[in-house]
Formats: C-alpha cells, structure tokens, sequence
C-alpha cells in the first residue's frame, strides 16, 4: 500500500514545485492592487471571526471583563500559526492565550466557545459543496482516482482505508467522551458553559452568525480580488470552485496545506485559463495568504500579548495544556 501511494505524494510534491517555478515567472504580470486588498480583507475577515468568538466568551463569562483585542488577537495569532505549523498547531496556541486573557477561565469552556463557530461554518461549507457537485464543478467521482494528487487519489483508491479510518476516529472520540464523562461531570458544566450562547437564539445570530455571515461575504470577495490579481477572472462560479477545492484539500492533507492536491484539483476544474496560469495563480495565493497570515500573527504576539519567542509559547501551551482543568 505504501509503495502504491508513495510515487503519487512524490508526484503531488513535484506538481507543487512546479506551481512555485510558475508563481515565480509570473510575478511581473500579477496585479497587485487587487493582492493587496485582498490581502487587507482577509485580515478584517479574520477580526470579524475573532469578534464573534470573543462575544461567546463573553457569554460564558459574563461576570468577567473582557479584553476584546486580547481575543481577537489570540485568534489571528493561531489563523496565522496554523499555515506554518503541523496538524494545525495554531489553534492550540489560540486556545492558549485567549485562556491567559480571561480571568479564572478553563480549558474546557474556552474550547467549547470557539466551536461555537462551527455549526455555521459547516453549513455555508456544505452548501458550497452541494453548489460545486450539482453545477459539475467538480470531478466525477470515478475520476478521483486518477487525478494526480496523492490527498485525493489516496483515498479515492482505498475507500476500505478511509473507512477504517474514520471508525477508528469516531470510537477514540466516543471513547473519550465516556471516560470523561466518568470522571469529571464539572467538566461537562465547564463545556457547557462556553456554548450558553446557543441557548439565547436571538443573542447567537447577532453576535455570532451574523459576524460570521459577513466574514464569508469578505472571504468571497477576497477570492474574487486573488483570481482577478492572477488574471484567472473572478466569477461567482469561479470563486465557488476555489472555495470548494480548498475545503476539499484541506479536509485530508497528507502535504503542508494541501500542496500538491490544490493544484491538481484546479487545473482539473478551472476552465478557460491556461495550466500555467492556474499554477500560478494557486501557488501565488497559498504564499500570499500563508506568509501575510505568518507575518500578521508574530506582529500580534509582540504587539498584544509583547511575545517574541513562539517557540517558547509552543513549549508552555503544551506544559499548561496538560494540565488538568
């Protein structure tokens, strides 16, 4: 099996290698008035999301001042950390220093707070989905097999594996979930108060869903500004492609930020430009993002939280979150 996959990750790391000469040799033809504001939407995107976050720890802790830029620094500093950092390092970071933030908070509620972003992200994502499969944006499921991203073409090819895979996560889940439940009933108390929010509707869609509705609109137009900056043409359908392949990319990545498996998906899907410039196009904006994202975060760490050593952030955050509590 291994000997199976490894020449397509190999493959996958080539393509991205590729990407980057072509990112390269189109640097001259970028427009970048149209980077560089999507590049600043991103960042109010990124603060909005924060904001909502920070108004569920408000809720959980509503006998506690809250230091709004305290949290939505913690959360631009774990967007950022999370394109440079393995298994999405960045949010236990973000987890971490919104919990210095916040007088007597725990573990538990801090992280119960943040999935309250969830439920709203998945739907917008699997509406995006559902647009991309029934339009044909998408390739066909038999294609998945043979298109030249090892991410992808792994899992197409040994469906029994995903399988497997996914049962062994949801008994360790479930397994979790009982033996803490055996344990310890007040952290159950301390989940359920980082998700009080969802229990006043009203509060929830205007503190919550409604800055997430508004930082999917800004996530929209980003992508339109970095397919019109790489001459690829924004479009509606365009932008739900990329949407779709960067979920799609991002749900089993075997390489850093899906490398590999992003450009494959786009060359196959993105019509009417050539490979080069959809290469190009791809790779530009996994640098842009990733390396504005990077530089946004350690500027927040000094400037917010007068952190300069990350590393040493890592180390304590691991010691803190061992922790009981």
């Amino acid at each position: 099996m291994a000997a199976l996959g490894a020449p397509d990750l190999s493959g996958s790391l080539h393509r991205f290698g590729q990407a980057v000469s072509a990112f390269a040799q189109a640097l001259s033809d970028i427009g970048w008035t149209s980077l560089v504001i999507a590049l600043a939407l991103s960042l109010v995107m990124q603060t909005m999301r924060g904001h909502a976050w920070a108004n569920a720890i408000r809720a959980a802790y509503s006998r506690v001042k809250i230091a709004e830029w305290r949290i939505v620094g913690s959360f631009l500093v774990g967007a950022g950390l999370n394109g440079i950092l393995p298994a999405r390092g960045g949010d236990a970071i973000k987890v971490v220093l919104a919990k210095r933030s916040v007088e007597g908070s725990t573990y538990p509620t801090i992280i119960s707070s943040f999935a309250v972003l969830a439920p709203f992200d998945t739907v917008i994502g699997i509406l995006v989905l559902i647009y991309a499969v029934t339009q044909g944006l998408l390739p066909k499921v038999p294609r998945l097999p043979h298109l030249p991203a090892f991410d992808i073409s792994f899992w197409a090819r040994h469906p029994h594996v995903l399988e497997v895979t996914a049962a062994v996560l949801i008994v360790v889940l479930v397994t979790g979930i009982v033996v803490l439940a055996r344990r310890a009933e007040a952290f159950w108390d301390r989940v359920k108060q980082g998700l009080v929010i969802l229990t006043d509707p009203p509060r929830y869609l205007r503190e919550v869903a409604a800055w997430q509705l508004a930082a999917w609109f800004l996530r929209f137009a980003t992508f339109w500004l970095f397919l019109d900056a790489f001459h690829i043409g924004g479009s509606i359908q365009n932008v739900l492609l990329v949407m779709s392949v960067l979920a799609i990319s991002g749900a089993l990545p075997f390489t850093p930020g899906g490398a590999g498996s992003q450009q494959a998906l786009l060359v196959a899907t993105l019509h009417g430009a050539s490979r080069t410039a959809v290469l190009s196009y791809s790779v530009g904006q996994q640098i842009a993002v990733t390396a504005f994202s990077a530089a946004v975060s350690f500027i927040t760490l000094f400037t917010v939280f007068r952190i300069t050593d990350w590393r040493r952030l890592i180390r304590e955050s691991e010691a803190e979150r061992a922790e009981p509590g």
